[in-house]
């Protein structure tokens, strides 16, 4: 199956929302490249560096997403201001993130609209 890749919109302005579809269900070995090459160009494009990535589609990922989302979240925090979140994960994601205590390194987010939220009070 081709697979289209994370997606990003504009919410409120300045939050890019990246919404990781159901053809990213397992983002293994196999996908990292790809995936990776899309969202470091999101990153570089955006308008304000304020970003959330939506993964409620997201069942699996591995050590390799794990070092990708540490390249974006260190490319995105080199600009003043720079925010970044994660939203949606299913439960063996967060599972995951928290182990390795990186939900204290970037927020997690139950839904889209909190993540907004607490990034628009800042």
């Amino acid at each position: 199956m081709q697979a289209n890749g994370p997606l990003a919109e504009i919410r409120n302005g300045r939050v890019t929302i990246v919404v990781f579809g159901e053809d990213m269900k397992h983002l293994d070995e196999s996908r990292i490249a790809e995936v990776g090459r899309k969202l470091l160009e999101i990153v570089d494009g955006l308008p304000h560096p304020v970003l959330v990535f939506d993964m409620a589609s997201t069942e699996f990922f591995g050590s390799s997403f794990i070092e990708l989302l540490f390249r974006i979240w260190k490319r995105l925090t080199a600009k003043p201001s720079a925010k970044f979140g994660i939203a949606g994960l299913q439960p063996y994601c967060r599972e995951v993130l928290e182990v390795t205590h990186l939900d204290t390194l970037w927020p997690l987010f139950d839904t889209q609209a909190d993540a907004i939220n607490a990034f628009k009070l800042d």
